[in-house]
């Protein structure tokens, strides 16, 4: 029992450490770290197809393909709003996505659909023959680099998982085991995570979301972003309104108040300072 001891505790700190080195990996650069959490047999198998693109002229750094988060919003004009957003969620309905959030009344509504992200632009185009588009959005926000960092934080997190697993089955006292027992449990809490930062981002990447609302009068746009001096200045302006609006309003409520009992403490007053001067005008008699 003693001679396994110091040995399971060796490879605790030794894991610790190799651990350590893995995290700094991650944080200068994701593939890297990809790289060195792969198989050694992947890695000879991917050296030999670098030489190869090199002695070709083409650049060795492999091609990823971007990864993009697609959201697009449309303001549609039409007579009947619930028929509008009935057609709207069948429209999505049709390339194989579904229909998520919605609120709508007679005059008034919206709804948000998810759907492929490569239906997103005939979705929108399709828009028209439901009503009139008075404004479309369509926004691309790349995630690959977020993505390529959480797949090599995986791959590192769950060989770390496999080392501490191995730790466990070799520890021998029962104060070995809780100690690398609550280890692994962490570890395996953190790779838990990881993947499931993974899944939402690999969904909104195949998912593109759609927000449409639909009104039977056109809807203002939206007022554009003021930057700069005069948009500060503005937004000051604005802020300055707003705390007299609040100032105001507070006179206002408290008014009532004021009256009721600002009236009654005067007469109070008044009959105090008439009754001192004719005392003083009697002691001066």
């Amino acid at each position: 029992m003693s001679m396994r001891r110091p040995g399971v505790w060796v490879g605790v700190a030794l894991l610790a450490l190799v651990t350590t080195g893995c995290g700094s990996s991650n944080m200068s650069g994701g593939t890297s770290a990809k790289d060195a959490a792969a198989p050694p047999q992947a890695a000879q198998n991917k050296a030999p197809q670098q030489e190869n693109n090199a002695g070709q002229g083409v650049q060795p750094v492999q091609q990823q393909e971007r990864q993009l988060v697609r959201t697009a919003n449309v303001d549609l004009r039409s007579d009947d709003v619930l028929k509008a957003i009935g057609q709207i969620k069948d429209r999505a309905a049709a390339v194989g996505g579904f229909a998520g959030e919605e609120n709508s009344t007679k005059s008034s509504g919206s709804v948000t659909v998810r759907v492929p992200s490569a239906e997103l632009d005939k979705v929108v185009r399709d828009l028209t023959s439901v009503g009139e588009v008075t404004r479309s959005e369509v926004r691309s926000e790349d995630v690959t680099d977020q993505l390529v960092d959480v797949e090599a934080r995986i791959a590192t997190q769950k060989a770390s998982v496999e080392r501490l697993r191995v730790l466990f089955e070799r520890a021998g006292s029962t104060s070995e085991v809780a100690q690398v027992e609550q280890e692994l449990t962490k570890r395996q809490a953190d790779l838990e995570s990881m993947q499931r930062r993974s899944a939402s981002l690999k969904g909104q990447v195949s998912m593109a979301t759609l927000t449409v609302r639909v009104a039977t009068v056109p809807i203002a746009a939206p007022e554009p972003e003021k930057v700069g001096f005069f948009g500060a200045l503005a937004g000051g302006w604005d802020a300055l309104v707003a705390v007299v609006g609040v100032i105001l309003i507070g006179v206002g409520a408290m008014l009532p108040f004021l009256v009721a009992l600002g009236v009654p403490a005067a007469l109070v007053v008044y009959l105090l300072r008439k009754r001192r001067r004719v005392t003083r005008m009697n002691e001066a008699g």
